[in-house]
């Protein structure tokens, strides 16, 4: 019997292909996510699997006449033009709250990390800098303890952050698209007021074209000179030129950020700051998570080749 064919955008373990190969003919990845670059004996495929970040245009769905599934391996799909896989019957699903905790456990780690100011003092020892037992050997941190964390987008992971915070003895507010009703936290009804409530401004919102660039000069001045911004969520939510020019100049202390606006672009701007934690979009990349994104996918593909329901499908538009 032929195989159903498979296409993967992104490079995946060869250990994951190969045991995919058992079931499926198995493709991938892409130069490019671009209709170009897909070979012509993968052109046949029936399921495509992508990242959230990757464009998964109308021209990229069109040049796969046979397409009836888009796994995005993570748990965003903004690059995906769901309408144009909506016109077409194409499911869309996402790796649903599978990376979750491991993605609130690294955020809480950026947040320590950029606040108290691990990674410079692991320079400082690094490059024999500390020669003092005097109390100034470090700038001063002003801590954590009674400190206000804001959480911008309070899904699964938003929540898990905050209930990691909370043994810090931490103060949480959320800003939402709307106030819920299952959280006790105090509700910040625009971002630009949630930033001017916080001390620590966490992103972990879904990235759409209604938050592009949202974390912007505004929401910086808002956060103001003491506050500490962490993103874990897409980069494509703040306005990076404008956080540049905030970390530059004070606007803001500090940032931690696992995510940017290009990957694996890191703008130089970004890289040459002492007062930014920089780290590659690495937040899901535990075992846990990993087996976790797996085993939803391995289930959608096989549901969906079985003509059974699939989980954690995209809103279609």
């Amino acid at each position: 019997m032929t195989k159903p064919i498979i296409l993967h955008a992104l490079p995946l373990p060869a250990a994951q292909v190969a045991h995919m190969a058992q079931r499926y003919e198995v493709h991938g990845p892409l130069a490019r996510s671009v209709p170009e670059a897909i070979p012509p004996e993968a052109r046949a495929a029936r399921a495509l699997i992508t990242l959230g970040g990757f464009p998964t245009d109308a021209a990229m769905i069109a040049a796969l006449p046979q397409l009836g599934l888009i796994c995005c391996y993570g748990t965003g799909y903004e690059g995906v033009d769901r309408a144009a896989a909506r016109d077409r019957g194409i499911i869309v699903t996402h790796a649903g709250d599978s990376n979750s905790t491991a993605v609130a456990e690294f955020a809480m780690g950026l947040v320590i990390a950029a606040a108290r100011r691990l990674v410079q003092g692991d320079r400082k020892v690094r490059a024999g800098g500390w020669t003092s037992l005097g109390i100034d050997r470090m700038p001063m941190t002003p801590g954590l303890s009674g400190k206000r964390l804001g959480i911008y987008g309070m899904g699964t992971i938003g929540r898990k952050i905050a209930a990691r915070a909370e043994p810090f003895e931490m103060e949480i507010g959320y800003h939402n698209r709307t106030r819920r009703d299952d959280v006790g936290y105090a509700y910040l009804d625009s971002l630009p007021a949630l930033a001017e409530w916080s001390d620590v401004l966490v992103v972990a919102a879904r990235a759409g074209a209604d938050n592009r660039r949202a974390v912007d000069a505004e929401v910086l001045r808002a956060l103001g000179p003491d506050g500490v911004l962490v993103n874990i969520a897409r980069g494509i939510i703040v306005d990076e030129p404008a956080l540049c020019a905030a970390l530059e100049q004070g606007v803001i202390a500090g940032a931690g950020l696992d995510v940017y606006a290009d990957e694996p672009r890191v703008p130089e701007r970004l890289r040459a700051l002492e007062n930014a934690v920089l780290t590659p979009h690495m937040a899901a990349v535990a075992l846990t998570a990993q087996r976790a994104q797996r085993g939803v996918l391995e289930a959608n593909l096989a549901a969906f080749f079985a003509g059974q329901p699939v989980r954690f499908r995209a809103p279609v538009p």
